[in-house]
């Protein structure tokens, strides 16, 4: 908004020659969202408790360790990272660009998704949201129709194209595959992120990791000469997407401000759903799906886990860990909650820089 009302002035005035630059935007959006954050988090948090008054509830199947040290704690704090998130997007971003509006609506959607499953948690006082068929159907109506617009909306010669990393000019033409292609990678971020959000922090500083990785990813696919220069594809577009990761950024490092153990406040599904479905359709946007499996490498993995783990008991009534996601089974081995957490961290930051360097490998 900012961006589409203060431009047309850069010609009449050198100051708002500033809001031409992408960087500087982004800087702009980050220090909005987590200002937003900061301002609105307390009031936030204590509306949220007066609406709950047990808090988020406890899955009886879990650590017993959590039925007592986060029962009560109250949880869709993720509705204040999508509303850091979405008045700074607005502020500073083109909003005649389509694929702002596009992974825009995808991280609103899963987050509204996301925000009745929390709220019919809450309101029972049990572990049962939305039923399991009706969210994914949501899901992945939400997720096909950005891959289509996404599709529509590019050059035709790189519309429903896939690239791989670490090759040069590997390039497939998946055609309207594209968008079974979409839903798999929106719909599949949207849930690994949710699974991964089990102890406090664990989630939400992977997904800024990741968002400063595509932050990076989107700048450089959105200039036709640092684009040429690492052999990547070129996405006409697609450089706008940098503001929005740093409003996905900023957003996440104030939310991580009352998230930080002990958590005054959970994310819940309202964020989790958001925060992968922002980082899916980004990756798509972009066409590096594939480096977002590697940059979000350890979503990746706290899914497998959970895979691993159903297919192993329904197949041999046996347990390949002792709980899943992951994370649960290092807390079953006696590790502690920070130790988890901050080795998780150190994971995840050296899987963004593989996930990077493969720009580069090409």
């Amino acid at each position: 908004m900012l961006y589409n009302l203060l431009f047309p002035l850069a010609e009449d005035f050198t100051l708002f020659n500033l809001f031409r630059y992408l960087t500087f935007r982004t800087g702009g959006a980050v220090m909005t969202a987590l200002l937003i954050s900061f301002i609105c988090g307390p009031a936030v948090i204590r509306w949220l408790k007066s609406k709950q008054h047990r808090g988020q509830p406890i899955r009886n199947d879990g650590p017993q360790s959590h039925i007592i040290a986060k029962q009560g704690t109250p949880t869709m704090g993720g509705f204040l990272i999508l509303l850091a998130l979405g008045i700074s997007t607005l502020l500073w971003a083109d909003l005649k660009n389509i694929y702002v509006w596009v992974v825009l609506l995808v991280t609103l959607g899963f987050g509204a998704i996301g925000f009745a499953d929390d709220y019919l948690k809450v309101s029972r006082h049990n572990t049962r949201g939305l039923p399991g068929k009706l969210k994914l159907l949501l899901e992945l109506l939400i997720a096909g129709s950005a891959g289509y617009v996404i599709m529509a909306s590019s050059p035709m010669d790189i519309s429903g194209v896939l690239t791989i990393p670490f090759f040069k000019n590997a390039i497939i033409n998946l055609g309207w595959f594209y968008i079974p292609f979409a839903i798999l990678v929106t719909v599949g971020a949207g849930n690994a992120v949710n699974l991964t959000d089990g102890l406090d922090g664990l989630a939400i500083v992977p997904v800024m990791i990741a968002a400063a990785s595509f932050a990076l990813i989107a700048y450089l696919v959105g200039n036709a000469v640092f684009s040429n220069y690492l052999q990547v594809q070129y996405v006409p577009g697609s450089g706008e997407l940098t503001v929005f990761c740093g409003a996905l950024i900023g957003a996440s490092l104030g939310f991580l401000w009352f998230n930080a153990p002990p958590a005054m406040v959970f994310m819940g599904d309202t964020g989790s759903l958001a925060m992968g479905g922002a980082l899916g359709s980004v990756s798509l946007v972009a066409r590096h799906e594939i480096v977002l499996a590697i940059i979000g490498g350890l979503f990746v993995l706290e899914t497998v886990s959970v895979i691993v783990q159903v297919a192993s008991f329904k197949l041999t009534g046996k347990r390949v860990f002792r709980m899943a996601p992951l994370h649960h089974h290092y807390e079953q081995k006696g590790w502690a909650e920070p130790t988890i957490v901050i080795r998780f961290w150190i994971i995840a930051v050296i899987l963004a820089l593989i996930g990077l360097a493969s720009l580069k490998l090409r």
